[in-house]
């Protein structure tokens, strides 16, 4: 069951419309999906503290309740080498609209995924897992689900995704770690179930899978309007 301080957090988010990136990042973490080792950080300062903490390289991300995509601004920047790249990203990111900070992560890698969810009006919540990367828009290779998932259901998504071979092991690509993989989903779900007619959609993506573990990358969640 979801604290109160994390209640009111997504509730105090409303006057966004959704939930700024560090905050969903720390939702999912505190609901046991696995998330990046990250810091909020709001000055140069701790930018650079957190960036040397975490290890080079980080991701450098900005944070602006007026920026909800942040490739449209460029204002997501992987495989930040030192402290010096680091400054300048974070100077350009200061420039942005409504700039609040930088979320500084740690580099993934693994077979990328898509997760989703979004409320029905007639279904009510229904999850989504799909292949992602480059060509998701071209593929469109997804399986959805009602909530709340079972793990069987995760295993029937999976066989249900035409590239499920290339995370099952396919011509020398090691497989991922399907229990881990499986494990996510089921506490994405009760998540899911949790925030009940608060949301509107989440999008976990990318969610990178290796044979060692499941880590949501980038989450975005829209809040369903007040009636």
């Amino acid at each position: 069951m979801l604290s109160s301080e994390l209640t009111n957090m997504v509730d105090a988010a409303r006057k966004h419309g959704w939930v700024l990136e560090p905050e969903a990042l720390r939702l999912l973490a505190a609901t046991g999906v696995p998330v990046p080792r990250f810091a909020w950080a709001k000055s140069k300062a701790e930018t650079l503290a957190s960036a040397a903490a975490i290890g080079y390289p980080v991701v450098a991300k900005v944070v602006s309740p007026q920026v909800m995509h942040k490739s449209d601004v460029q204002g997501v920047q992987p495989g930040v080498p030192d402290g010096e790249r680091l400054a300048k990203v974070y100077d350009r990111f200061r420039g942005l609209p409504g700039f609040e900070g930088v979320v500084v992560a740690e580099m993934l890698s693994g077979h990328e995924l898509i997760v989703g969810a979004k409320v029905d009006f007639q279904f009510g919540p229904v999850i989504l897992l799909g292949i992602g990367g480059t060509a998701v828009e071209i593929y469109k290779d997804t399986a959805t689900r009602m909530a709340p998932l079972k793990a069987r259901d995760v295993e029937s998504m999976l066989t249900c995704l035409r590239g499920s071979r290339l995370l099952t092991g396919h011509r020398g690509f090691a497989a991922v770690n399907i229990p881990k993989l499986t494990e996510m989903m089921l506490a994405f779900s009760n998540l899911v179930m949790e925030l009940g007619d608060r949301i509107e959609s989440i999008d976990l993506n990318p969610v990178f899978c290796s044979p060692e573990r499941c880590t949501v990358a980038d989450a975005r969640i829209l809040l369903a309007p007040q009636g």
